[in-house]
C-alpha cells in the first residue's frame, strides 16, 4: 500500500540535458514521434498513425482551452519595465464574461519587478481598429497566491463606438506566455503552434501540450476509426510549471484550476461506461475530479456549485465509501437535471500520484513530463509506477521533451 503524501519527490527525478527539451515544434504537428507504452512494452511510430492505436467505437476526450495573452507589460516614467500576468479573473470571475468586458474589469496576477511598483497607476496606449485606447492599471493589494489589479480602458480621442472588450485588450496589449523553460522570448509563430487546432473557449495560461500534435487530418482518421470524441474546457493555470520544492508531497499545495463539463459529454461517458482515453493531463484531472463531485452528489444531493470543489487530498480519503465511476456520473446528470443547468462548471485541486486508482480514464496521449513534477508523478500512476520503462526509452531514442516535444499513448 502506498502512503501517497509521504512520497519523495526526489525519486522522481531523471537527467534531462538542455538539449533534449524542445525549444520550437517541428515542421509538421503530427509528424513528431509518438512512444506507445502497453502493458508494459514500448515501441515507437509517428503520431499521425496514433489512430490505428485505438480500440474503435472507444470515446476520445479532448481540452478545448485556447491560450491567452496573459502577459502585460507597462512602463514607469522612471523607465522601470513592470511586468503583469494574468492568473484568473477575479470581478467578474466568470471568464466568458470578463473577456466580455468593456471598461473595467480585475484579475488576480504574478508583478515582475514589483519592488518597482509601490503605488500609483500604471498607463500604456494601444491602437485597437486604428484607434488610440489608453489602458491603466491599479494594484489593489494582494491577494492569494497573486496580487489583485484593477484594470480599466478608454479611448484617448472621444469615439461614437462602444470601447473594445477585454479580449480585444489583451489581443493588442498581450503577449503569449510560453513556458519559462524554453528560455526564449515569444515569437509570432507560437500564436498558432502554442494552440491547438480545436482550441475555442479563451482562459489557459499554458496550452494542454499534448493536442498540439493533433491536426485535421488526424482528428479525420479519429473518426473514420468509428471513435467518438468530446471536448471540455479547463483553464491551465501557471501554477502547471510549480515545482515541488517540498521532500514529500505532503508539502506541496496544488493550484485550483476551472472547468466546465457538458451535459452531453456526460451523457456521452456514460454511454461509453464510464470509460474514456484522455487527450493531455488536464483532460485527466478534469475527467477524475468528475467522480469525486459525483461522489459528493451521493452523499449531499443538494449540494451547490461551491460545494462540489474537488480537494488535493480528496481522493486518498480512507473513510470514503466507493461508488462506481457510472452511478457518479448519473449524480452529476440528475444533479444538472434538477437545476436546469447545461453543463457542469467546478473546480480541481486535484493531485494524482502513486497510490491513486484512476476511474474513468483508460488510455492517455501525453508529452514527456519535467523531473520531479507533478504531471510525472500523475503518468506514475497511470502506469503503476512503470514511467521509468518509458522515460528510459524516450532518452536513449532521442524523443524531444516537454510542451514542443514528442508524444506517448499510455495503455497500462
Amino acid at each position: 500500500m502506498i502512503d501517497t503524501k509521504h512520497i519523495r519527490i526526489s525519486d522522481y527525478n531523471y537527467p534531462l540535458p538542455d538539449e533534449r527539451i524542445a525549444k520550437f515544434p517541428i515542421a509538421q504537428r503530427d509528424h513528431s514521434k509518438l512512444l506507445i507504452y502497453q502493458h508494459g512494452k514500448v515501441q515507437e511510430d509517428i503520431f499521425y498513425n496514433l489512430p490505428t492505436y485505438l480500440p474503435e467505437g472507444a470515446l476520445m476526450v479532448f481540452n478545448n482551452t485556447k491560450v491567452i495573452q496573459a502577459r502585460m507589460h507597462f512602463r514607469k516614467a522612471t523607465g522601470a519595465l513592470i511586468e503583469v500576468f494574468l492568473l484568473e479573473p477575479y470581478a467578474p470571475a466568470d471568464y466568458e464574461q470578463m473577456f466580455q468586458t468593456t471598461a473595467r474589469c480585475e484579475w488576480i496576477c504574478l508583478v515582475g519587478n514589483l519592488k518597482k511598483w509601490k503605488e500609483g497607476a500604471l498607463v500604456r496606449k494601444v491602437l485597437i481598429h486604428d484607434k488610440e485606447v489608453e489602458i491603466t492599471a491599479t494594484r489593489m493589494g494582494e491577494q492569494g497566491t497573486g496580487h489583485r489589479v484593477v484594470f480599466e480602458w478608454r479611448y484617448t480621442a472621444p469615439s461614437a463606438t462602444p470601447a473594445p472588450s477585454f479580449a480585444e485588450i489583451i489581443d493588442a496589449a498581450g503577449e503569449l506566455p510560453i513556458p519559462p523553460y524554453l528560455n526564449r522570448e515569444t515569437q509570432e509563430s507560437d500564436k498558432t503552434t502554442y494552440q491547438t487546432v480545436y482550441s475555442k473557449i479563451k482562459g489557459s495560461v499554458a496550452a494542454p501540450t499534448a493536442g498540439l500534435h493533433f491536426t485535421d487530418d488526424v482528428l479525420k482518421a479519429v473518426d473514420e476509426r468509428g471513435i467518438d470524441r468530446e471536448e471540455l474546457t479547463l483553464h491551465v493555470g501557471a501554477g502547471t510549471f510549480k515545482p515541488v520544492k517540498s521532500e514529500e508531497i505532503e508539502g506541496h499545495s496544488m493550484h485550483t484550476e476551472y472547468y466546465c463539463v457538458k451535459r452531453h459529454t456526460i451523457e456521452k461517458l456514460i454511454r461509453h461506461q464510464a470509460q474514456a482515453i484522455a487527450v493531455g493531463t488536464t483532460s485527466v484531472r478534469t475527467l477524475e475530479s468528475l467522480y469525486y463531485v459525483g461522489w459528493k452528489l451521493e452523499q449531499h444531493p443538494d449540494a451547490n456549485e461551491d460545494e462540489l470543489h474537488v480537494e488535493q487530498w480528496e481522493p486518498y480519503q480512507q473513510d470514503q465509501l466507493p461508488i462506481e465511476p457510472l452511478q457518479a456520473l448519473q449524480n452529476i446528470l440528475s444533479w444538472l437535471d434538477r437545476h436546469d443547468k447545461g453543463a457542469l462548471h467546478g473546480s480541481t485541486q486535484i493531485i494524482i500520484a502513486p497510490g491513486y486508482e484512476y476511474k474513468i480514464v483508460k488510455m492517455l496521449v501525453t508529452n514527456f513530463h519535467q523531473p520531479q513534477s507533478t504531471l510525472l508523478l500523475l503518468v506514475s500512476a497511470f502506469v503503476k509506477g512503470d514511467w521509468h520503462t518509458i522515460y528510459d526509452y524516450a532518452l536513449s531514442h532521442h524523443f524531444r521533451f516537454l510542451s514542443y516535444g514528442d508524444s506517448s499513448l499510455l495503455i497500462p
